[in-house]
């Protein structure tokens, strides 16, 4: 008998997800032997105490009875019609319900989508920073990644001509996270309009990641790209997850707008990919109406006072406190993404702090490195816990950063 070990597929090794990596299953250990661990790592508002909108709790329970069939590859027809209307009304040209797809959450249509588009070899622009699963998921679909700095001087924000400088004969889309994850910058319609025109310059798809649509602090305005893109194909993905605090539901969609009619055989192609994995989960999709054309329920959350905007509050206070940190400022979404300085700890290595951090501290956050970024001087925390225990956090993180400037002075001397 043949005692040759079974390998694993070779592209994963460029494959990497550390939010649920390493140092998550390091964690799961730790409370297993009975100690309790701060968890900042993963955006999952249910675990934070959020709950779903009781309205769109009702519209499941209501329509239960209903959900035990397959429904239409794309979605169910409601469903998809709240959609595109809401994508419609936005001024997205030429959506409608035909064009809508809904999945089992948004990361199985950026697959789908990925899927349906790429031969070995093509190009996708993907920023950097970014959520590691675009990366990930262009090359397991035989892709080429091409990451364009989003640098902190400027504000985590993309430079248009930095992107068109990356563009070559195989690049095929352009992707977009805003409001961005990890971190929290929140793209201006300029900016928004001169990337939709390298897209249409290019011929590019634009895939636009728009999750976190409705997470924004302060007075900052949110512009949607769909209808900046009129001149190419755009693929606008968002869900009931952030928003609307419904993770577990596992409810996403995409809507193709723009310039439909150079995108019918890709289209096509995205039909056959759904009705392959038949459908996505009927039950929840009975709650994307009310979501979408009911009370807005996430504004109480971001408003001032509101319990997002005071942890939000907290890390910008607890960074303002340390020796050690600065941040850029997170406008939207549910992430902070700050740096270590190092001229006041050289040597600093964003993995082995969070590894100290969590030993130590019993505080589990994510390295910067991981959302594809060459530098190792950030880490990313979620803004859900409340602020007394990101108070706390920042007081756990800062002796952990005094530690690694011993060490730092003690190796130098």
């Amino acid at each position: 008998m043949s005692h040759r070990q079974i390998t694993a597929a070779t592209r994963l090794n460029e494959v990497r997800y550390e939010i649920r990596g390493e140092l998550a299953r390091r964690a799961l250990e730790m409370e297993q032997q009975g100690q309790s661990i701060i968890k900042l790592n993963i955006g999952n508002p249910g675990l934070f105490g959020f709950e779903a909108p009781a309205h769109l709790r009702a519209a499941i329970a209501h329509n239960l009875e209903r959900s035990d069939p397959y429904c239409h590859q794309q979605g169910l027809a409601a469903a998809r019609e709240a959609i595109a209307m809401r994508e419609i009304a936005r001024g997205a040209p030429n959506a409608g319900p035909d064009t809508v797809f809904v999945g089992n959450g948004v990361s199985e249509l950026i697959d789908l989508a990925l899927r349906g588009l790429l031969n070995p070899g093509d190009e996708v622009l993907v920023p950097s920073p970014d959520y590691p699963l675009w990366t990930a998921s262009v090359i397991l679909n035989g892709g080429v990644v091409q990451h364009y700095p989003c640098h902190v001087g400027n504000g985590f924000l993309p430079d248009p001509d930095e992107i068109e400088s990356r563009i070559t004969a195989r690049t095929r889309a352009l992707v977009v996270i805003n409001p961005n994850n990890p971190t929290g910058a929140v793209y201006p319609r300029e900016l928004l309009q001169k990337l939709a025109d390298i897209a249409a310059r290019h011929r590019l798809v634009l895939m636009v990641d728009e999750i976190y649509d409705g997470v924004l602090f302060g007075e900052t305005p949110y512009t949607p790209m769909a209808p900046l893109a009129s001149e190419t194909l755009c693929i606008t993905f968002s869900g009931l997850s952030k928003v609307h605090r419904a993770c577990g539901w596992r409810v996403g969609w995409m809507s193709l707008s723009g310039y439909l009619k150079r995108a019918q055989e890709y289209r096509h192609a995205l039909d056959l990919l759904a009705a392959l994995r038949l459908c996505s989960n009927v039950t929840a999709q009975w709650a994307i109406e009310p979501a979408l054309h009911g009370p807005d329920t996430i504004s109480a959350l971001t408003g001032a006072g509101g319990r997002l905007q005071r942890t939000r509050q907290a890390v910008i206070d607890g960074v303002a406190r340390s020796s050690f940190l600065d941040l850029v400022v997170p406008h939207g979404a549910l992430y902070a993404f700050p740096r270590v300085d190092t001229t006041l700890l050289p040597g600093f290595d964003d993995h082995r702090f969070a590894l100290d951090l969590l030993e130590h501290e019993q505080v589990l956050l994510v390295p910067g490195s991981s959302f594809n970024v060459p530098y190792r001087t950030h880490f990313r925390l979620t803004l859900l816990p409340q602020a007394e225990i990101m108070d706390e956090v920042f007081v756990r993180m800062e002796r952990a950063l005094d530690r690694a400037s011993h060490a730092a002075h003690r190796a130098v001397a």
